[in-house]
């Protein structure tokens, strides 16, 4: 499907008008149906869409590993897809329609607390990067953003091992393009304990725990955190990094973990 539309504008510039053409991000809706009820609609970028619906699956907790997934189709032209699952959790599935507003882009989605979901989460693998290889890394993801690049429309994430950047997503919504990593991730059998993830949006609470959820020990930004994330990635064990640009960036939390 397309990911840009072609629009005409009137652009101006140093006191003078022009009428051009530009290219805008397309809005995508796309309604996930789990095991014959209706979960949720995502806002998203029609790229790696079955990326983003275990992505999706994985961060909220509806299930425990892609394994548990014996059906997923998606309809691309109608926005709809359709999951089932080996194992039918009813205490998870009665959470449809209790859903928390985050502070996300376009009305992010999340069906769980913050605090409650990480008391239990402890970081089991540390991950020692040094700061020079962060920003090295966080250039190349921004090279590499071509949609961003095109529209100025969207978020991106990007996983890396301890020396080269491996792949990255791009969508509208920074907690979309985090699924999708996930997703990507483990549909790859890809490891997480021992990767970092880059990301241009802010970290907030929510973005913090999919992280957490995975394993990832190593979280970065170009951009800020919120109080809130950097206090769930003291408790957790994440390493969070914020303002990773140019030379400079500022650790948030776990400093041991990267060699200063």
């Amino acid at each position: 499907m397309k990911t840009t539309n072609r629009v005409m504008v009137s652009r101006w510039r140093s006191g003078e008008s022009t009428i051009e053409e530009d290219r805008v991000i397309v809005e995508y809706p796309l309604t996930i149906h789990l095991n014959g009820e209706e979960l949720v609609t995502l806002l998203c970028t029609p790229t790696s869409l079955k990326e983003l619906i275990t992505g999706f699956l994985l961060s909220e907790s509806f299930i425990d590993d892609i394994d548990e997934i014996i059906e997923l189709n998606v309809e691309e032209e109608a926005g709809q897809a359709t999951v089932n699952t080996e194992i039918k959790r009813p205490l998870r599935e009665r959470l449809i329609g209790r859903r928390t507003i985050t502070s996300g882009c376009g009305k992010g989605t999340s069906f769980y607390n913050a605090v409650d979901q990480t008391k239990a989460i402890k970081i089991q693998k540390r991950m020692e990067i040094h700061p020079s290889i962060v920003l090295q890394l966080m250039r190349e993801f921004n090279r590499n953003s071509l949609l961003f690049r095109d529209t100025g429309g969207v978020h991106g994430c990007a996983l890396c091992n301890s020396s080269e950047l491996l792949f990255q997503e791009e969508d509208i919504g920074r907690h979309n393009a985090m699924d999708k990593l996930i997703g990507r991730a483990r549909l790859e059998g890809k490891e997480l304990s021992d990767k970092l993830v880059l990301t241009t949006g802010r970290v907030s609470s929510e973005l913090l725990i999919k992280a957490a959820k995975q394993g990832i020990p190593v979280i970065a930004s170009r951009s800020a955190p919120t109080e809130l994330a950097v206090r769930l990635a003291q408790e957790t064990g994440i390493t969070l990094i914020g303002f990773a640009r140019g030379d400079k960036l500022n650790i948030y939390s776990n400093f041991p973990s990267t060699k200063v």
